[in-house]
Order: structure tokens, then sequence, then C-alpha cells
């Protein structure tokens, strides 16, 4: 441990893009204790901030705890935060003694106090899940980039039979109405022409009479915020009201990231989804009918227990048949504590691969010809980074496609009309025609 307060930090963010939220809200709260941010391998603190979805989630991160140690024998500070620091506690400092300090996704707020502990000999773990308290003590928003992240609601109470996040982030609970546009004004003010609404179930958000729908309806109002996005989202809250949005709210663009999982109803019910193959369907359809272009996007699993190869063919046929822009596939693992971890007939390694190989081709070519049916359109393209040429940017299509642009006097948080000229299967390139807003 270090007898001095850190002056640098790193923030390491693994999985998903909540965890990327969080990192950027501790390192504005860092900051704003005069902190500097650093490289991993200089920083007097470092902070894994740890998604415990992936496989091996525990062990991959004290493999990097490991690496921390520098040539002379030294660490920095270590903190390690998130999901697994939530469901492994008290375990990761006593097999990792290099760690200072455990943290729970929704304590992270009480960093500057843990340090200040640490700092003083003492040893700092807190793993209690006390509900919105971190917004209230986290800083106001200020600088952002031009696509930014806004998390309006954490926590889940699908319990599905796979997944941690009802133990690692809690109930769900929704953050207020008036605070979430306070913090998108911020976002706006400091430069964020695109915010996307995280949350475990976004779509169940709700505050009084107001539901996700009529918070995009707020957002839309917002003079400077051009583009709205949310995820992830669950079948059984999508209302009638958001889905109507995606009609009538032009700022909210075109994308539907809506897990399914399984295209197989005894799968579904096996796993404690509380929708069918039909009614996620009907969901699809009923957006599609009022923005006929929305590209969908989901999620699925293979292998899990119990899933016969009828079971594993009526995934394929959902995919066939709902159509996706993109989707994330995944081999089920058995997480420790979940259902499904002692369910029997667990499904042999190599079938899931087998399976997850089938599943990803599939989706592979369902990508590539929604990128190839989007050459030569004119489409807005949020310029977000720098390419690897003289003058190229590298911006988000409506349809959250990478587009590569030779945009030479244009800078990053532009907004410009193009011309899709080649698309792959990962990315497109488009020709400037002119700029839509600076």
């Amino acid at each position: 441990m270090s007898n001095e307060s850190p002056k640098t930090f790193h923030v390491k963010n693994y999985g998903c893009q909540m965890n990327v939220y969080d990192g950027e809200r501790m390192a504005e709260m860092f900051s704003g204790r005069g902190m500097e941010a650093s490289d991993k391998e200089d920083a007097d603190l470092v902070i894994l901030n740890t998604c415990h979805i992936r496989e091996r989630a525990a062990e991959k991160v004290y493999s990097e705890i490991g690496r921390l140690r520098r040539r002379d024998g030294s660490s920095p500070m270590i903190a390690v935060a998130g999901c697994v620091a939530q469901a492994e506690g008290g375990e990761i400092s006593r097999r990792a003694r290099e760690v200072d300090i455990v943290v729970g996704p929704q304590a992270y707020h009480k960093l500057p106090d843990m340090i200040d502990a640490v700092v003083r000999g003492e040893s700092s773990v807190d793993l209690d899940l006390p509900g919105l308290d971190k917004f209230d003590a986290l800083p106001k928003r200020r600088k952002s980039g031009p696509a930014a992240f806004l998390t309006v609601q954490e926590g889940c109470d699908k319990f599905c039979t796979y997944c941690v996040v009802p133990y690692t982030r809690g109930a769900e609970i929704s953050r207020s109405f008036a605070d979430l546009i306070d913090e998108a004004k911020a976002l706006v003010d400091g430069g964020a022409k695109e915010i996307t609404l995280l949350g475990q179930n976004v779509n169940a958000w709700t505050d009084a009479d107001h539901d996700l729908g009529s918070l995009i309806r707020a957002l839309d109002r917002i003079e400077g915020l051009h583009r709205i996005r949310y995820m992830t989202s669950h079948p059984n809250d999508m209302t009638d009201g958001l889905i109507a949005a995606h009609g009538e709210v032009e700022k909210l663009m075109p994308y539907l990231h809506l897990p399914v999982q399984s295209g197989s109803d005894r799968i579904l019910k096996a796993m404690n989804r509380s929708h069918s193959r039909d009614s996620y369907l009907r969901i699809i359809e009923r957006v599609r009918a009022v923005r006929p272009d929305v590209a969908l996007s989901g999620d699925f699993i293979v292998g899990f227990p119990g899933e016969s190869d009828a079971d594993f063919e009526d995934t394929l046929s959902i995919v066939r048949e709902a159509g996706n822009a993109q989707a994330y596939s995944f081999k089920y693992s058995p997480r420790p504590g979940t259902p499904a971890a002692t369910m029997d007939d667990q499904i042999a390694s190599e079938i899931a691969d087998e399976r997850l190989q089938r599943l990803q081709a599939l989706i592979n070519e369902q990508q590539l010809a929604f990128n190839q049916a989007t050459r030569g359109k004119r489409t807005s393209v949020l310029l977000e980074k720098p390419g690897k040429l003289n003058g190229q940017l590298i911006g988000r299509s409506p349809w959250l496609q990478s587009v590569h642009v030779l945009a030479p006097g244009l800078a990053i948080g532009d907004i410009v009309e193009v011309e899709i000229t080649e698309s792959g299967p990962l990315s497109l390139k488009g020709e400037m025609l002119m700029k839509v807003a600076a």
C-alpha cells in the first residue's frame, strides 16, 4: 500500500457501455480532486472497472492485476471496481494482496474517501448497493465528446437464469426525470451532439407519469442535441409510447438493440425470459411499421443447458425471420450462483462451439447484406475520431455503422452528409457532400 495520496490515475474499463459511463464519471471525479489522467504504466492509481458478463471474467482481472507490477517490484495503488468486485468481494484482497480497494458498481462515488483510507494504512472494501446515492454525489457533467452516454436506469428485476446482473447491480432503479434532463443539457453544453441512454433494462426506466418514450420526447426539445439512442432494452418493456417515438421523433436514430437470446420458446422459458418467440417478432413488426428503415440488433446465447438441435434451429430461424443489421452472440458459460449453472444437461463445449460458428456466420451474412444495401445512399455521419489516413475522420451513420470519410478541414464533432461509396462487413466509406452541423 502507498502512504502517499495518488496524483495521477488511469481507469481501465471492461465490458458494456454502462461501464464506460461509470469510468468517465470516475475520471471526472478524480480530475475534480486535482488528479491528472495518465497511462496505466505510469499512474499512481489504477482502477480496473470490471465486467462479469464474459467467460472467466474474474480470472482475467487477476491476470491484469499481476501485470500491473512494475520492474522494480512496486505496484501502483490498485482499485478493483465494477461487477467482478461486487461478485468476488473480499476474495479479491485475499487472492491479490496488491489490491488496495474493492468497490462495487453502486459505490464508486466513495472512491475518494477509500483512497484516503488506504493512504492511512487501512483496508478499503465497499460493496453496498445504495441505489441512486452515487448520482447525487458525483460532480456535474462538463466537457463531453460528440457522442456521450447517459445512464438513466440501473439494476435488473428480471432474474434470467443465466445472468449475474441482479446480484452485481441490484434491483431496478430509475433516476429522476429532472436530473436526466439537467445532465443531458450539461452534456450538450459540453459538446455532445448525440446521447445514448443506458440501462441494464433501459426501457424499464420510469418516473411518475414518464416512461422512456416521454423522456426521449423531452430530450428531443433540447437545442443542440441532434441524435438520441438507447440500449439495452428488454422486449417486455417496449411500451406503445416508446414504439410510437421511433416513428415520431426525428432525433431518435433508426436503431434498436433488443436482445431475444433464443428462438426456442422452450429455452426462453428455461432462461426465465418473459417473452416468447412470437411476441418478440410482433414487437419488431410494430417498430418497422412506424420506422421501416430501423436497424435491428440483438443478443443470442447458444449452448444453454438442454438446448437441442431443434432448439438451435429455432434460433437460426428467428435470426432469418427478424433480419439483423448486427448482433452479439455468445456461447453459454455458467456463472456461479445463477440457477442455470446447476441445471442438468449442460451442453458439451464442442457442440456449443459449432453452433456458435454457424450462428455467427449467419449474423455476419446479414450484417454484410445490410451494409451493402446502404451503398449509394446519402446519409448523415457524426464525426467522432481521426482515421488512419491524412484528412480522414471516422463517424457513425444513423444505423450505428462505422463510416470512414475523407473530410479535410472538418473537425471531430461535425455532422456531415455523405454518399456511401463502399461497404464491407464492419465499416463503410463515404464521400463528403456537405456539412450539416458544426
